[in-house]
């Protein structure tokens, strides 16, 4: 503790570190945020409703946890505590209607929630059911509904929590995850010139620390077999920042096409607001897209939602959306999905088509995501598109295409 400062210091300017290749500058964790409580919302509907399933598996918690999961790194293993082990009867949310109801109830309870003393006093509710298996893994969920506070939680932030503030909390207690809640939010507030409002950053730096992947201080009193996990760990580390180095360069690529189809089909094409500044070979995306987005009728956090999507055409000179573009990498295919779902919730009249372009790989997976019977029933006209079609047709499709049908040449329904 006496390091503290270093420790932080060590933490931001380690360009490898989750801080930097998660928490900044990251356009997929902005956007998480009101998937993930669409998402929510959805489980709550389910459950009010008697759709949601005696399993884990193909349920729509399922669906939200991978859209969490999709932020890798910190959030790796987060689905684990949430799938039904039938011998265990754990966690007991899936065929007790009582627990089932409760659970959702808390999930409600929280999103409409204004003060941490709510939320709380929920936990403290939920806690006491005495629901065997459902403990804090659910905090994961809480953070993308109040980042500000309540920090995800996972068994490698607990390690790294323990190592950092030389303590020994245990792992599925609610108890002990709301006092390493309020160690956490008190160190935060005391050093959050140099971290954030945001309970995001210290929990990365406890993931950093409990995943061995920083050191508190000097290596000098590590065994040889310590060493070598350190460096293995590290040299993972900078393949995984290699690979999403890649993945973003095509993404970058897709973006890049579907602007320059947009614009020469005769519609007003828009990037994602917050990758106007982002290039492809040589080209910036800000020359490629107007500068004054369209005023869209629906509530302030829904349009800034909507100006986060990938590439949107709208009709020439209005606010009439033609097609909605999501470019996913190789992870992010649920929270695409919902993120289209959510933008036909918002601004829908029917006359739009909705695209996830894809890696090929990926190809089977998303044909199953879009045929699950919660996505089939929001009856979202969903179609993908592969990465290589996109790249192989791009300058066929500006030159013999007279509208946005043309895409339908190289799209796929599910």
């Amino acid at each position: 503790m006496n390091n503290l400062l270093q420790i932080i210091t060590q933490y931001k300017t380690d360009t490898q570190s989750v801080y930097n290749t998660w928490f900044i500058d990251n356009d997929q964790r902005l956007k998480a945020f009101r998937t993930i409580r669409r998402g929510v919302l959805q489980v709550v509907d389910d459950i009010k409703n008697k759709a949601f399933p005696n399993d884990f598996k193909g349920s729509s918690l399922e669906f939200v946890l991978d859209c969490i999961a999709e932020q890798k790194q910190v959030f790796v293993g987060v689905s684990h505590p949430f799938y039904w082990k039938p011998k265990l009867r754990i966690p007991d949310i899936y065929e007790n209607q009582i627990n089932k109801t409760a659970f959702g109830q808390f999930l409600e309870n929280c999103l409409n929630a204004k003060s941490e003393e709510q939320i709380i006093k929920e936990i403290v509710r939920l806690d006491a059911l005495k629901i065997k298996g459902l403990g804090p893994a659910v905090g994961s969920i809480l953070y993308f509904l109040h980042p500000t506070l309540f920090p995800p939680f996972n068994t490698a932030i607990l390690n790294g929590f323990n190592a950092l503030f030389n303590d020994k909390k245990k792992l599925g207690s609610w108890t002990e995850y709301l006092k390493i809640r309020e160690i956490l939010i008190e160190t935060n507030n005391k050093h959050k010139a140099l971290l954030s409002n945001d309970l995001g950053a210290i929990a990365g730096l406890c993931f950093e620390i409990g995943t061995q992947k920083m050191l508190i201080g000097d290596d000098e009193y590590l065994s040889e077999h310590e060493r070598n996990k350190l460096e293995r760990n590290i040299e993972k580390r900078q393949k995984e920042i290699q690979d999403e180095k890649q993945e973003e360069n095509l993404h970058y690529e897709m973006q890049f096409h579907l602007l320059k189809i947009g614009q020469r089909l005769g519609y007003d094409a828009f990037v994602a607001s917050n990758d106007r500044s982002r290039s492809y070979a040589g080209v910036s995306f800000s020359f490629m897209s107007p500068d004054k987005y369209p005023a869209i009728n629906c509530d302030k956090e829904t349009a800034s939602t909507i100006r986060l999507i990938d590439v949107l055409w709208f009709e020439k000179g209005t606010n009439n959306v033609i097609c909605a573009f999501e470019v996913e990498k190789s992870t992010s295919i649920y929270s695409g999905i919902l993120r289209l779902t959510d933008l036909s919730y918002s601004i829908a009249t029917g006359n739009e088509t909705f695209y996830l372009v894809v890696p090929d790989s990926r190809e089977k997976d998303v044909v199953l995501q879009l045929s699950r019977p919660s996505i089939r029933q929001i009856k979202t006209p969903i179609k993908y598109i592969l990465f290589s079609e996109l790249q192989q047709h791009c300058e066929a499709l500006c030159k013999f295409g007279d509208n946005h049908q043309i895409m339908q040449k190289i799209a796929k329904p599910a």
